[in-house]
């Protein structure tokens, strides 16, 4: 009994640290980090998955209906949702946090050392938040344009192939695509770099390197989901069965 308590006293200590460590503003740095890691992964998968439009419908419909079918499927998207809600949680209480620290406004605010994408990192984030928004009710809960979300191929599965053509030869929603996804590249200018110095790999002999790196990432991510809408819209993706 001793020896359990003492092992349950010694665990007290360590989750208080655990929730100061939280508490403060490195501690939901670094969850912020870790949460944009875990996002930037999916966002790859995505990527993926998506650019099986260029195989063709069944390239695309059999891909979604393994992904629909697949057991962890909800598992992963509340994974998902959580690590969203808390990536969206921290790094809005981390930027209301900045804002207080420097209650009086500058009369005149010349920025020197900030970058673009860091002096707009929120609204950046606020707008790709609605976008998600969007993207769910248009391709995953099929509200907006629900008449080219519900379609069926000629072997019964959702026509995720026609969906996605269809729905993109309409400009509004390719170009809002496209707007959307460069905000996305744009907040990540400045996450990637900020993920690496809240790491501690911080350093002008390499800070290039991280730089480049987190350029090559951003363009591939970028240039990738660009391709889908603008080629679409291009008249580059044959619908099957005809417009």
């Amino acid at each position: 009994m001793a020896t359990t308590a003492a092992a349950a006293g010694s665990e007290a200590p360590r989750v208080h640290r655990l929730v100061r460590l939280f508490g403060a503003s490195i501690g939901r740095k670094l969850v912020a980090a870790a949460t944009g890691a875990a996002l930037l992964v999916f966002l790859f998968g995505h990527l993926f998955g998506n650019l099986k439009v260029f195989q063709g419908q069944d390239a695309l419909n059999s891909y979604a209906a393994w992904l629909q079918g697949h057991p962890l499927l909800w598992v992963a998207r509340v994974g998902l949702l959580v690590v969203f809600v808390t990536h969206v949680y921290t790094t809005v209480t981390l930027a209301i946090e900045n804002r207080r620290a420097r209650p009086v406004r500058y009369e005149e605010y010349r920025p020197t050392k900030s970058s673009f994408a860091s002096r707009y990192m929120l609204l950046s984030g606020l707008v790709v938040l609605a976008f998600v928004v969007y993207h769910l009710l248009h391709f995953t809960f099929g509200v907006i344009d629900s008449a080219n979300t519900r379609l069926l191929d000629p072997t019964g599965r959702l026509d995720v192939y026609a969906s996605v053509v269809r729905s993109f030869h309409n400009a509004w929603i390719a170009w809002s695509y496209v707007v959307a996804i460069g905000l996305l590249g744009l907040h990540l200018a400045h996450g990637i770099t900020s993920a690496f110095q809240t790491a501690g790999v911080h350093h002008e002999s390499y800070n290039k390197i991280v730089k480049a790196t987190a350029a090559v990432v951003i363009g591939i991510l970028v240039l990738g989901n660009w391709s889908i809408p603008l080629l679409i819209l291009a008249g580059k993706v044959p619908l099957a069965g005809g417009m």
